[in-house]
């Protein structure tokens, strides 16, 4: 009796251990997290301010919520001006316009409360952790335990490899909405419909990272009869777009408008773009060409996954319609390149059965060469358009070569969204 008596009181006081071990994990993440936002602060943000790309979105947030602006109106895109270049922007300059979804000015509101540098520090530690987050999330979903010594070696190259580099240095939403889709992923594979619901909704902050993807997975849903996840993306989604028509009636028209002028600022467009504007001649006909190809291609995969129920395909269908999007987008931007991380993680797990070794050599290729590309090729303070080709189109011939290893293995993910794998 006493015996049961001593495992009862062991048994209940289980679960305040684990209380109280989450209380201290999450006291000691949050205590690194501020020395990290004061770090970025001191040495980074404070004596060099920029992240341009957070800054234009920031600037028009504080302008909504301080000046009483529309962040897309003209006074608004003047201040945002002023911010980044401290004076109007030129001709030949990026003027800087808001050009996101109005329910931005909800998601970045609790950072519109500091100064400018202490917004920056914060967000970009906040950004580190999303790529750090998604890894984490990454290696569970594939079902990969590195050693220590390689994990490591992987968690710096997902912070120092050159897509994610430039998120960070430049302040990239896409960031963020990266990290969003690998937990939307990871949410389904362990039936957390309503997480993954939420995170796939709030990913829209910027379309064109998801305007496949989200479609897909929502057909998905449909079909394999996910009515929360469902019901929770149309609740969340539907949720940001009320708000956003209340707080400002007519933002959505505002919206579009400058999305129309981004193409006219936006030296770059989508890696298709590239390759038919700049090496072949053929402009936007051949463009909407190769994109027809690409778009028709992928409705076949999808019929196949969707109504033909080939499961097995999914986690490939899943990648390809990643790939496509960011082949295939209106405008890109390299670090939404990241997103490339995902099927990168399921390639690196495959190799590590050969040899850890070689998966620290692909690890370091990965790192340099990139690099060595961008420093090779800089034209002045941008980009040369052949950064925007090696990611997309090797991934795309990566897939469709290893497609066979992708259905072999597509228990990995597959059978932990709930369907049976062949």
């Amino acid at each position: 009796m006493q015996s049961q008596s001593a495992s009862s009181r062991h048994n209940a006081a289980r679960p305040a251990l684990r209380a109280g071990r989450w209380l201290i994990a999450g006291a000691l993440l949050l205590g690194v997290a501020a020395l990290m936002v004061l770090a970025t602060h001191d040495v980074l943000t404070e004596p060099h301010p920029g992240h341009n790309d957070f800054m234009s979105r920031w600037e028009g947030v504080r302008a909504f919520w301080y000046d009483g602006l529309n962040p897309y109106d003209e006074q608004a895109s003047a201040q945002i001006q002023e911010r980044i270049y401290g004076r109007p922007a030129e001709a030949d300059e990026d003027p800087g316009y808001f050009a996101y979804p109005f329910y931005t000015v909800f998601l970045l509101w609790p950072l519109v409360h500091t100064s400018y540098a202490w917004a920056a520090a914060i967000w970009m530690v906040l950004l580190e952790a999303c790529l750090i987050g998604a890894q984490i999330l990454l290696l569970d979903l594939f079902g990969w335990r590195p050693k220590p010594w390689l994990l490591g070696l992987l968690m710096l190259w997902t912070l120092v490899q050159y897509f994610a580099a430039r998120g960070l240095l430049l302040g990239q939403p896409g960031v963020v909405v990266y990290f969003l889709e690998v937990l939307a992923l990871w949410s389904l594979t362990r039936r957390r419909d309503r997480l993954a619901g939420i995170a796939l909704a709030i990913s829209t902050l910027k379309p064109q990272m998801g305007y496949l993807l989200v479609p897909f997975l929502l057909l998905w849903a449909l079909t394999a009869r996910r009515w929360r996840f469902i019901g929770w993306f149309a609740g969340v989604f539907g949720a940001l777009m009320v708000a956003s028509f209340v707080v400002e009636p007519g933002w959505f028209a505002d919206w579009l408008a400058q999305i129309r002028l981004y193409p006219s600022y936006t030296a770059i467009g989508s890696p298709v773009w590239v390759v038919m504007e700049y090496y072949l001649g053929l402009g936007a006909a051949g463009e909407w060409a190769v994109n027809g190809l690409l778009f028709a291609g992928l409705l076949w995969v999808w019929r196949a996954v969707l109504w033909q129920r080939r499961e097995q395909w999914l986690p490939w269908a899943l990648m390809l319609t990643l790939t496509v999007t960011h082949l295939a987008a209106l405008r890109t931007a390299t670090p939404h390149f990241v997103v490339f991380v995902i099927p990168l993680t399921f390639y690196l797990r495959a190799l590590s059965r050969r040899s850890n070794g070689l998966v620290a050599l692909v690890l370091v290729a990965l790192l340099v060469l990139p690099w060595i590309h961008f420093l090779a090729t800089i034209e002045g303070d941008f980009e040369h358009q052949t950064m925007y080709l090696p990611a997309p189109f090797g991934m795309l011939a990566l897939l469709w070569l290893t497609r066979r290893m992708w259905w072999g293995e597509a228990y990995l993910i597959t059978g932990r969204f709930g369907d049976t794998p062949n």
